[in-house]
Parts: C-alpha cells; structure tokens; sequence
C-alpha cells in the first residue's frame, strides 16, 4: 500500500505556482510552500534580481492558503550544475539552456531529493505540463508508469523546458495547473484573493529573475573580440565583442547594418580558429542556415530509449511547432535526425525535444 500524497509545492513568487499550490490543496491534499532560493545578486552587477520580492509574494501566498512556508537554500548546487553548465557553454561557443538544466539538475534533481529526505511523496511546479498515469493503460511504449503530454493552453506549453527528465523524475514530479488556459488560471487566483494573481510573468534566466543573457554574459564571460565575416565572400564587416553572444540564426543586435535593399544580416556560423563570426543575408540560401539533418548527444528518456529507426515528430526550440522527423540510433546516447523539411538555425548545445504527438519522450542535445 503506497503513502498517503503530501506534496512539496516550489513557490517562485508567480501566479502560476501560487494557483498550482491552490489547486492542490482545493484536492485535499497535504502540501507545503517552499521557495528554491538559487541565486542572490546583492550588488545588481546584472540587473535586478527581485529575490526577495519573491519570497515575500510566496510567503504572502502560503499565508493566504494557510499554509506552511519554508526556503529552501540551494545556491550552491544552483552555482555547480546550472551557473558552471551556462558559462562553461557559452565559453566553448555553444548555445545552453539553463532552464532545461535548471529543471532537470535542481527543480527535480537536488530539491526532490531534499522532498524525499523530509517526508514528501512528490514535488509540485507551475509548469503548463500534464503527466498522465499509464499504469493500467496499454502503452504502445512498454515500461513506462507515467507519460508526460504537452498542457492544454498551447500558448504556454512548457513541455519543452521538461524534456530531459527521466521517468523517476516524472514519477515524483506533479503538474497541477496543466490543463487550465492562462486566463483562466488567473481568475482562479483573484478569486481566492492571491496577491500575485495580476504579477507579471518572469522573462529572464531560470531562478535569477529579470536579467537579460547577454547582461549575465558581460559580468561573467571575459571579452574574446573577433572579426564579423560576411560568409560567402570573407570579407570583413566589423567586429564582436565575443562568440558567446551571438547563436547560429541570431538577426538583431549583429552590430553591421542592413544593404541597401535593407536585407538584414543573420549568424550562420562561428569560426574558433580566428574568433570570426560568419554572417549573411537571412534568406533561405544562406550558407549554414538551413539544416535537413542534426546530430544529438546525451539522449534523455522518460520512456525505455528508442533504440530502432522510427518516424517521430521534433520541437527544435521552445515556441516552435512540432516537426516530423525520422529518428536514427547511432550507438549509445546518440542520433541522426532527418528533417523534412530544413529546419533554421540549430545551434550546438540547444536541445531537441522528442515527441510521440503530444506526448514528450524525451530529447537531446545539438552537436
């Protein structure tokens, strides 16, 4: 006989965790509000980090449920596996994605080991995600107890961010505002007179708060200046302060202006051996634009791995429409994927989601 659910809710201060922890505790189920403390920039060398606001609006929250609040300092697993994971990246010229990193190595990676050793069953966000028990279902993909689907308001689909957890993660993870549309969700928190129920949402790095990329870059990366090359001829068109600034398909903030028939500049490649950073006009014959075909590593499933070629379907980046792709095994935790059609910008270091329609299967990361 399993235990009874008691629920470790991760409050960042949002209407979206706090209607999370709402709809929770309206199921009857025993919960607790804690704030994943992660980062703290006291000085503002890269803007403002309002992490105290957010404590202060998750307490208020757990205040108004009746329930407890607790933070939970996890700064320097926060600095080791997500920080060192973006830098480092960035450094080796790739293209990282800390809130993929930030969901599988602390939200529910070191948090839900913190949840275990302190008697929850699971760990609850206010991820646009649905988990749907398969237990008693006949799966067309065998062994899995639980299968991950994309949530209801397409609009904030956030399945993406989720695609390297494994099915252990999946078993403790829950996803209680999955099925509601914004809208709605929000009227669910004014109704229940949550403060944060008109906050904005967050736009910048996972946990940091509103911080834009290239501000973090600047205060942590050191400059490494290179030439801009225009692709197809070599010539040179100014310079960059740096690789790590700029990902393959990037339009604005190139720093070269537009030609004459206003055709603007696109990135297409980075060269290590001279720091150049290859540019052309963004038009679908720009050299190394358009790929048909990428190379993944590190394949994370929450199903048993796909270990046969088989036609799926591929989200390239967050926000984009899934694609059908043909996905190839090569040995190991590695892929080839067939596109069919070219597919724009695939940078290394990105992840490629995995889908079965709806449902996510998994995902991996660009070479």
């Amino acid at each position: 006989m399993s235990a009874p659910e008691k629920i470790l809710v991760a409050m960042s201060g949002g209407v979206d965790s706090s209607v999370a922890a709402l709809v929770l505790q309206r199921q009857g189920v025993p919960i607790v509000g804690a704030y994943m403390k992660t980062w703290i920039n006291e000085d503002e060398i890269i803007g403002h980090c309002p992490w105290q606001q957010d404590i202060d609006d998750a307490r208020a929250v757990c205040d108004r449920l009746g329930i407890e609040f607790r933070v939970v300092n996890l700064m320097q697993e926060y600095r080791e596996r997500v920080v060192a994971y973006l830098l480092d990246g960035y450094a080796q010229g790739l293209t990282p994605n800390p809130d993929i990193m930030c969901n599988r190595e602390i939200k529910f990676g070191v948090f839900r080991t913190y949840a275990r050793d302190h008697g929850f069953t699971a760990v609850a966000t206010g991820h646009y995600a649905q988990r749907i028990s398969i237990k008693n279902q006949k799966s067309e993909i065998e062994n899995s107890c639980y299968a991950l689907h994309e949530g209801a308001d397409k609009n904030k689909d956030q399945s993406y961010f989720l695609a390297l957890l494994s099915q252990a993660q999946l078993a403790d993870a829950r996803f209680p505002i999955g099925h509601l549309p914004k809208p709605e969700l929000r009227a669910l928190a004014r109704d229940a007179g949550l403060s944060t129920a008109d906050k904005k949402d967050s736009q910048g790095i996972c946990f940091i708060g509103e911080v834009k990329m290239s501000d973090f870059l600047r205060a942590y990366v050191p400059d490494a200046p290179g030439p801009i090359i225009r692709a197809h001829d070599g010539r040179e068109l100014g310079h960059h302060r740096g690789l790590h600034f700029y990902t393959l398909g990037q339009r604005k903030g190139i720093g070269v202006p537009s030609n004459a028939d206003h055709q603007a500049y696109v990135v297409v490649g980075k060269r290590a051996t001279d720091r150049a950073l290859l540019v052309a006009f963004d038009h679908p014959d720009a050299p190394g634009l358009f790929q048909r075909e990428a190379r993944v590593h590190s394949l994370q499933w929450n199903t048993p791995p796909i270990l046969t070629p088989r036609p799926l379907e591929a989200r390239v980046r967050y926000r984009d429409p899934r694609v059908p792709i043909e996905f190839i095994p090569t040995g190991g935790d590695t892929a080839l994927i067939t596109f069919q059609s070219p597919q724009r910008g695939l940078a290394s270091g990105q992840i490629l989601a995995l889908h079965d329609g709806e449902r996510l299967l998994g995902g991996g990361v660009y070479v």
